[in-house]
């Protein structure tokens, strides 16, 4: 679905949304409390935020899995796998998989690094380590209670801020605020911060990292170079606005719901309006993992990577409440 604009704006939708909310925080609150959660015997990282859509958790599991993959590290991740039809556990072949079954966001991760989907988070866990992960990351698991977690991560787009502040369906928060940071051990801001969340969360967490998402160097060709993009993600300005960055000629956007499912048809029609522009046709990398086999290669997805402003203090954090991995 598309994210309202009052989500962002306020006005008087919020209002009448107000006792929805209350709803939907009782029940969450409900469910987090009548679940026990269950010990993994390696370390668990939480990778998850407090807004619907766009946090940058994906970058961030795959920026994370890498980085402790260099420090010795075998880790895991772990995914609901949302959009995908296979139930799980099932470690992702980027090979063998679609986005059809396993999802876009765990395929995308599968290709930096081992992934497991399912809802059942400790079945998938139990698989991991049996196939020797000593540490697992935790794909959008703030709101999961089943599986217990030894550092809490939350991921905050910067930019987008917190929207108006309210729970769904008022707003975009998928649990108050104070919720979500009582079983915070660390924030990460995406991304610049207009909002100055750095500074006000700052009195209940501790540390506040920063990162930023930024085109990797194959991303260069298309400096200088006529594009139409295209982008079926929580915030598509943010795609679009890269490309501006790098230095793209952006011709033509075309926006779509996050996680849509391109037929190729609309497709191909692009591309015949690219062509006739002399652009040419990119994408997401997310999105590109959801094209099919066919117009796979008829569009060019954009590569980009999750760069930590201080990787010294994403390692502090991580020793703090994660034994070292085994020589």
């Amino acid at each position: 679905m598309r994210r309202p604009a009052f989500w962002d704006e306020g006005g008087i939708m919020p209002a009448l949304l107000w006792p929805f909310s209350c709803i939907w925080t009782l029940a969450t609150r409900h469910r987090q409390a009548s679940n026990t959660a269950q010990r993994a015997g390696v370390p668990v990282i939480c990778v998850g935020n407090v807004t619907a859509g766009g946090g940058g958790k994906t970058p961030t599991c795959i920026a994370l899995a890498e980085r402790l993959t260099s420090q010795g590290w075998q880790p895991h991740v772990l995914s609901r796998g949302y959009g995908g039809r296979l139930k799980g556990p099932v470690k992702v072949d980027p090979e063998s998989h679609t986005a059809r079954d396993v999802g876009d966001e765990p395929l995308l991760i599968a290709r930096h690094g081992p992934v497991w989907i399912g809802a059942d988070r400790l079945a998938s866990a139990a698989r991991a380590v049996a196939d020797g992960a000593d540490l697992l990351i935790m794909d959008d698991g703030l709101q999961n209670p089943s599986l217990a977690r030894e550092l809490v991560l939350l991921v905050i787009d910067g930019p987008a801020g917190l929207g108006n502040g309210r729970v769904i369906p008022a707003g975009p928060l998928r649990e108050p605020l104070g919720d979500a940071l009582a079983k915070t051990h660390a924030v990460l801001l995406v991304g610049s911060d207009p909002h100055r969340l750095g500074e006000r969360l700052a009195a209940s967490v501790s540390p506040i990292l920063h990162a930023d998402i930024r085109p990797r160097a194959g991303a260069l060709v298309f400096q200088g170079e006529p594009v139409y993009a295209f982008a079926g993600i929580a915030r598509p300005e943010k795609f679009f606005a890269t490309l501006n960055d790098l230095g793209a000629v952006v011709l033509k956007t075309r926006s779509f719901p996050d996680h849509h499912v391109f037929d190729p048809m609309t497709v191909t029609t692009m591309l015949e309006e690219a062509v006739a522009m002399g652009a040419r046709l990119v994408t997401t990398e997310k999105d590109w993992v959801r094209l099919d086999a066919a117009t796979r290669p008829l569009v060019e997805p954009v590569p980009v990577d999750m760069v930590f402003a201080d990787t010294g203090a994403l390692d502090d954090v991580v020793l703090a409440h994660c034994s070292q991995p085994a020589p």
